[in-house]
């Protein structure tokens, strides 16, 4: 009796990512935000995102000066500091079920499979990397990686995502 109790504690112990993973799935298809903030760590992830999806870099004007525009000046002082718009729809409820099946955000066909397994890449007792692969795509590195990190005995949370080098540019 003892030794089945420590065997299914071991084996949910090892399994909790991936059912991490599916209720991140399941909160992003049915738009769950709760669910979602409490699966997803936004901070780390829209840090991650951020080299991925970043375009070219054009050179900003210079800001405006005190002396010669001191309106301008005043206006981009108190102006909120937000994420560049283009992290947003990957961090979307819509955004992440699509990542999710292995697409990009608002690319997935109506008729791709709800049931993509992803396929575990790496484990340990505090990290995890799944890979899923869009319908008809066999190579790795044309797939979104998942990491999934340890948060308590059994609570996960998402705190990377890595796009595909063709999805990034």
């Amino acid at each position: 009796m003892i030794v089945a109790l420590i065997v299914g504690t071991a084996l949910v112990f090892a399994t909790a990512p991936f059912f991490a993973f599916r209720a991140m799935k399941a909160a992003a298809r049915d738009g769950d935000g709760h669910g979602l903030a409490q699966l997803v760590d936004y901070p780390a992830v829209r840090q991650g995102l951020r080299p991925q999806v970043a375009a070219k870099v054009v050179p900003a004007p210079a800001p405006p000066d005190v002396w010669s525009d001191p309106i301008g000046a005043m206006k981009r002082a108190i102006e909120p500091i937000v994420p560049p718009p283009q992290l947003e729809p990957y961090l979307t409820a819509p955004g992440l079920y699509a990542l999710s099946r292995g697409y990009a955000p608002g690319a997935a066909p109506p008729d791709a499979p709800a049931l993509n397994l992803p396929q575990l890449r790496y484990w340990d007792p505090n990290r995890a990397r799944f890979l899923v692969l869009a319908k008809g795509v066999k190579s790795a590195d044309q797939g979104v990686v998942f990491t999934f990190e340890r948060r308590d005995l059994f609570a996960w949370k998402l705190v990377q995502i890595r796009l595909p080098a063709k999805a990034a540019q």
